[in-house]
């Protein structure tokens, strides 16, 4: 039986800038990186220490080889905020890429886009 979500993977043409973008403007932390010294590289992000479920960025190119088949489009994916106010404009202040502030039936919401063009929302639930 599924008891919760662990990870959600990502495929990044760069690694490299995917990690900087998501630790030094987003604010994540690494949780773990490895390498197997053939071209997989897994490097594992969360917002916070201890957090239930993580992002890992892989090489799109490399997965693409090794598992043609599969889908390697980013998921549409939301993010949850206590202070959507704040957090909006500090991602406005670092040069990220940021929809208008929508109001929803079921929160306030905004998109944002990292440095590949992948879009992801933000919420803050009434």
């Amino acid at each position: 039986m599924i008891k919760q979500i662990g990870q959600i993977m990502l495929y990044m043409n760069d690694q490299e800038q995917a990690m900087r973008f998501w630790t030094e403007k987003v604010g994540f932390i690494v949780v773990s990186e490895e390498d197997n010294g053939q071209g997989l590289r897994w490097i594992e992000i969360a917002p916070q220490q201890g957090a239930q479920t993580s992002f890992v960025l892989h090489n799109k190119q490399f997965i693409a080889q090794m598992e043609p088949e599969l889908n390697l489009n980013t998921p549409s994916i939301m993010l949850y905020s206590d202070d959507l106010d704040k957090l909006y404009q500090v991602f406005k202040e670092k040069g990220i890429t940021v929809g208008e502030l929508v109001n929803m039936p079921f929160g306030r919401v905004f998109n944002f886009a990292d440095d590949e063009n992948n879009y992801f929302a933000v919420m803050e639930k009434k």
